[in-house]
């Protein structure tokens, strides 16, 4: 399936029309909010076995993983912002100085417009969909830009979309690097970008030319250390869960290992083994063993494999887009596997003595979008104590992403801004500062010339 380029005469007219339909104040209303979020969801529901279609067509995610890991993360995002939108969108009382009586202060939360959207190929419903839920939530309106390389989930979703909202209030432009130039050049009032670092400057540069605020969900190489002292045999299972989920291509998935050395031969056996525990001794017939995106991804990964020494694992199949799960130890830092982010069913493997040693090592690279410790407490506290991330887990790896109680994003060149929950509704509103004085009464104090200067310093 080949996705065509959107025209630029298209993306234009879409930009107006929503221009035009926010300006009528209609989407600040909070019950059409609510309203539009229902019709969302029951679109989602009615096209759940259309959407998990795709999303096996494309990925080769089973019905159970693409529920688990995108419709059924989306639709509990809509549930928790139709519980809680009335009382988020309310004008919000601060405390007001005394330099300030007989004023009163309040936050009033107002959508920021017209948001863009950009998602990527790896959670294509679901990196979508969930910043959408901010957008409504928030009360503005939409252009949605699906990735190319999860074709038939971006027609998918374009027919919910098209079939449930006008396109004036949501639309959907799809294509590849000419629609995403084309888009760019455009103005919006918040873009909301997940993707590459890489590709996160362009939209960055992108949106300096008219200032546009941005949030940008990237990735990086998320580490995972396994100290002398954890449990190994659920620090196997939850690396291996965490890694092989859509075949290792998630942003916060462990990219690397670093295992203490007195259990780093230990450890890697059980990972490898509970690998076969869930998904078969023969991996590639197993339905729930997703696929690689693309020859371009296969071929990269492939390469990957070269330097080091497999421990378990290093199957492919290029006609299938298939790779076993790998495991490759011996690795050192300046290997190409360590040089960018995996996204794929590899493992690295370096050892440590020492915990400061791979603390050492993760600070002086790029700040990561996930950081994972299996330990005990006392040492996790230190972990965290010195070094940063976009979210981390202990003894747990990908959980604090399904948590709508906690904020979701990157820090440096893993991203900027945050979304989940509140956060989603936050990520597409202005925080508008209002100050409301009387009056009935006119203190002198604050005008020239000042006679009141020295009561005045006293009250500051």
């Amino acid at each position: 399936m080949v996705i065509e380029e959107t025209p630029k005469e298209v993306i234009v007219q879409h930009i107006k029309n929503q221009r035009t339909f926010f300006s009528t104040n209609q989407t600040k209303n909070v019950d059409y909010r609510l309203e539009q979020l229902r019709k969302l969801k029951e679109a989602i529901q009615k096209n759940q076995r259309k959407l998990e279609e795709a999303l096996w067509q494309d990925l080769g995610k089973s019905p159970e993983e693409a529920y688990l890991t995108e419709i059924s993360l989306v639709l509990s995002e809509i549930d928790y912002h139709l519980k809680n939108l009335k009382k988020w969108s309310r004008a919000h009382r601060v405390p007001t100085p005394v330099h300030l009586w007989p004023s009163s202060s309040k936050i009033v939360f107002e959508p920021l417009g017209l948001s863009l959207i950009i998602a990527p190929w790896n959670y294509p419903f679901q990196l979508l969909i969930n910043p959408l839920v901010g957008a409504i939530s928030a009360g503005g309106c939409a252009l949605l830009k699906p990735s190319p390389d999860a074709p038939a989930t971006a027609v998918a979703m374009q027919q919910m979309i098209e079939e449930t909202f006008d396109s004036a209030y949501i639309a959907v432009a799809q294509g590849g690097r000419d629609t995403n130039t084309r888009i760019l050049e455009q103005r919006f009032d918040v873009i909301f970008f997940t993707g590459s670092p890489k590709v996160g400057k362009v939209v960055m540069k992108a949106a300096a030319e008219y200032l546009t605020p941005v949030v940008l969900e990237l990735g990086g190489k998320s580490p995972c250390i396994v100290d002398a002292d954890a449990n190994l045999d659920v620090a196997a299972k939850r690396i291996a869960w965490g890694k092989l989920i859509n075949a290792g291509q998630t942003c916060i998935a462990p990219d690397y290992l670093f295992a203490h050395q007195s259990i780093k031969d230990e450890l890697l056996d059980k990972i490898a083994q509970t690998a076969k525990e869930m998904y078969g001794d023969d991996i590639r017939k197993s339905r729930f063993y997703p696929r690689i995106v693309n020859d371009k991804a296969m071929e990269r990964l492939e390469k990957l494999l070269q330097q080091g020494e497999i421990h378990s694992g290093g199957e492919i199949d290029r006609k299938e887009k298939f790779i076993a799960p790998t495991i490759i130890d011996q690795v050192k830092p300046d290997f190409p596997i360590m040089q960018e982010e995996i996204f794929g069913p590899i493992l690295p493997v370096l050892t440590f003595d020492q915990l400061d040693e791979p603390l050492s090592y993760i600070n002086n690279h790029e700040k990561p979008l996930a950081f994972y410790y299996f330990g005990k407490n006392k040492k996790a506290k230190k972990v965290l104590q010195q070094t940063t991330s976009g979210g981390a887990c202990i003894n747990d790896t990908l959980m604090h992403v399904t948590n709508h109680h906690l904020p979701f994003g990157g820090v440096g060149n893993s991203g900027q801004g945050r979304y989940h929950g509140k956060e989603s509704f936050l990520a597409f509103s202005n925080q508008r500062a209002v100050v409301s004085t009387p009056t009935w009464i006119d203190l002198p104090l604050k005008y020239v010339p000042f006679k009141y200067f020295d009561l005045i310093k006293k009250l500051l």
